[in-house]
């Protein structure tokens, strides 16, 4: 295992949108990770809103559990509750060590489970800014790997993928005191994300490792490079969707966060398009001699 794996940086600032596209494709290829930087997002909004992350989480079980995860995967998941890895086996209590809450849109405001106001006045408020500011870096971005991909930057609102789009903000906890039970598991054990990207912030705590030794997932042996915390930066990284839309030429990479004995914060952010948008192997993606892979 290496100390560190070192992503390219992705400056959503530069005026030569065409260099960065071909950044952003180069990446996409190699790594399937890559860092963001000058995003627009300042240092402010980003304690504030790891600081009502802690708070949430530092409400008693009890109260959180009034707000569990709902049919419409909104709401709180407490720890063990998923397990990403199914093939990993664990002694003791079954599932990884994390504790989330997921939360959509404005436009799915009645499916969101939300913190009373008497116990956390300013959580409702902040997490529905943040995601309408990530949503719209989101964007941003596809519209930049549509030109990556030899496509008009307005690829993805053409085929409407933005019509009420699944986008998701998951903050997550990995609690630093562990039991012996929890010995040799992981705060999330390795996996591939579903969608198209995901943005993460995170918190400066070490534990995220990518795997970059094999192209397909289910080979070993596996190689865990880390994944190291820049400050101000999202780490993004392709989801399986982006993978088979681009007939695997984008690399949706396993990855995993080790429980390292010390609290962890993160904030991911999952872009899905819209349910009902065609989802089909992209023509700049396949030809004669590269047919599609996957069957939509």
């Amino acid at each position: 295992m290496s100390t560190g794996l070192s992503l390219p940086l992705i400056d959503l600032s530069s005026p030569d949108r065409a260099a960065v596209a071909e950044s952003i494709r180069q990446a996409c290829i190699e790594y399937g990770f890559f860092y963001v930087i000058n995003h627009g997002i300042g240092k402010g909004i980003f304690q504030k809103v790891f600081e009502e992350s802690k708070k949430f989480f530092s409400l008693p079980l009890e109260g959180k559990m009034k707000l569990k995860r709902n049919d419409a995967h909104r709401g709180y998941t407490p720890l063990y509750a998923e397990t990403l890895d199914t093939s990993t086996e664990f002694k003791g209590n079954f599932g990884d060590l994390k504790e989330s809450i997921y939360i959509g849109g404005n436009s799915q405001d009645d499916l969101n489970q939300w913190p009373s106001e008497e116990s956390l006045p300013l959580w409702k408020d902040t997490m529905q800014s943040y995601h309408q500011d990530v949503l719209s870096i989101a964007k941003r971005l596809a519209s930049l790997i549509a030109l990556s991909l030899n496509l008009d930057d307005n690829f993805f609102e053409r085929i409407g993928a933005w019509d009420v789009p699944e986008a998701t903000v998951r903050l997550l906890h990995y609690p630093g005191e562990l039991s012996d039970s929890d010995d040799g598991k992981y705060g999330a054990s390795a996996h591939s994300d579903y969608g198209i990207i995901t943005l993460l912030a995170t918190d400066g705590v070490p534990g995220l490792q990518a795997c970059l030794l094999n192209m397909e997932k289910d080979i070993y042996p596996q190689l865990w490079e880390n994944v190291h915390h820049v400050d101000g930066a999202f780490i993004v990284n392709v989801g399986d969707l982006l993978e088979r839309w681009t007939n695997c030429l984008f690399r949706s990479t396993l990855h995993r966060v080790l429980a390292i004995g010390k609290d962890r914060y993160s904030v991911a952010f999952f872009l899905d398009p819209n349910p009902d948008c065609l989802v089909e192997c992209l023509e700049s993606c396949c030809s004669d001699s590269h047919p599609p892979r996957y069957r939509f």
